[in-house]
């Protein structure tokens, strides 16, 4: 096997185009002393965020689970960094790019996974607002919302660079490509308009976009049987149909056997002539697994009813804060019925006092981040800032929110 079959494309220094990958929004602090590349301050940016901390609450396919040992999102974020690097560093690609652009890629998911993401689009297109996606959302937190504290106490946003950023809003790891090629614009990020509009700009980010996918085939599979969503012989009937595909024999249908051979096959297969890709026959197996996951794991009766209780929640606790919009103060009101709800309200008042300008009350000083919602001059405002406050919350906190709407 070929190795380092990239190492003159990768984003380094000394690359033609790494200037442009290292370009930020704006300039950023800098710390004494500071050993970090640019792409390694980015990836220690994203794990001392809040939003990743949140991933370990967040469901990944099984929701409500009281098992240690079923995947969160946080596992699969881990997952998917884990694979890419190993694909990124046999392939003399930039490690560092690839582990920042895993870490984050996923910090926009909604609470519920997929389903409450179908909800906050519904509630989005009922407000005239643009769809819910969880890749555009993931920049939008990364660019606005999540903060970090200076030495001096002052709040800042991320303020990532450009192919991090990138790798992050084109990570849609539901497209079916057998080569992911990168694009050679450098385009405006903010001009995405669906999920897998363009390819990634880096290489790098077509090595995370490929390992997104890996990540979750075999690992769904064992969450399914060990809550017996699944049996041992449809795992089996699996394996052997698989296995009459081709050429390579899997001797068992878990984790580290499937990542263990579709790495493998993208390392043997990937070329900067076509890109980041896979063999016919394990692009066919890939798809077949896909296929198996869908209809016996993600469209299962379980999930349908599941989506209802999410809907409820998210609806709830919208339509419960987007009533004070039509208040002459509701920041008054919302503090006094503040004992009634505190955690409720409490957080959206806390969500408010980082990122809206609102008329007659004054931003704290520590905060020198972008405002998010303008009150003054953007009739919407309200709507987005309860959207995006429901986005960012974990599943156990938002259950949380709700009991305490429908609780005495």
């Amino acid at each position: 096997m070929e190795k380092q079959k990239f190492s003159d494309y990768g984003m380094f220094e000394g690359h033609s185009e790494y200037e442009l990958a290292v370009q930020r929004c704006e300039d950023i602090y800098q710390r004494r002393y500071d050993l970090r590349s640019d792409f390694a301050r980015d990836y220690t940016r994203i794990i001392f965020s809040q939003a990743y901390r949140r991933l370990k609450h967040k469901t990944q396919v099984f929701f409500a689970v009281e098992d240690d040992h079923v995947c969160t999102r946080s596992e699969h974020v881990n997952l998917v960094e884990s694979i890419s690097y190993t694909i990124a560093h046999q392939l003399g690609l930039n490690t560092e790019l690839t582990k920042a652009i895993a870490v984050g890629h996923d910090l926009g998911h909604a609470p519920f996974g997929h389903g409450g993401e179908t909800i906050l689009t519904d509630i989005a297109k009922s407000h005239d607002l643009d769809k819910f996606w969880h890749e555009k959302n993931s920049l939008h937190f990364v660019d606005h919302i999540e903060l970090l504290e200076d030495n001096n106490h002052y709040q800042h946003n991320l303020n990532l660079t450009y192919a991090v950023r990138d790798g992050i809003i084109s990570h849609c790891g539901e497209m079916n490509q057998k080569y992911i090629q990168r694009r050679k614009e450098y385009i405006n990020l903010n001009d995405y308009q669906y999920a897998g509009q363009y390819n990634p700009w880096t290489y790098e980010g077509c090595v995370v976009k490929m390992a997104d996918k890996i990540a979750y085939l075999a690992r769904d599979i064992e969450d399914a049987l060990r809550l017996n969503v699944l049996t041992q012989s449809q795992i089996d009937e699996l394996r052997t149909q698989l296995n009459q595909m081709g050429n390579y024999q899997f001797h068992a249908i878990n984790n580290g056997s499937v990542v263990n051979y579709f790495i493998h096959d993208v390392v043997e297969n990937s070329c900067v002539e076509k890109g980041i890709g896979l063999s016919q026959e394990a692009f066919d197996k890939m798809k077949f697994i896909m296929k198996f996951n869908y209809q016996n794991i993600y469209l299962i009766k379980r999930v349908q009813v599941h989506e209802k209780y999410v809907s409820l929640i998210l609806h709830s606790i919208f339509d419960f804060l987007y009533d004070y919009k039509n208040h002459n103060d509701f920041i008054k009101d919302l503090k006094q019925d503040l004992k009634q709800y505190p955690k409720l309200i409490g957080h959206y008042l806390a969500w408010l006092e980082k990122y809206a300008v609102i008329e007659n009350y004054s931003r704290k000083k520590e905060y020198h981040n972008h405002v998010v919602y303008d009150f003054i001059h953007d009739s919407q405002a309200f709507e987005k800032s309860i959207i995006d406050y429901l986005a960012g919350m974990s599943d156990a906190f938002i259950i949380q929110l709700f009991n305490e709407l429908i609780s005495f």
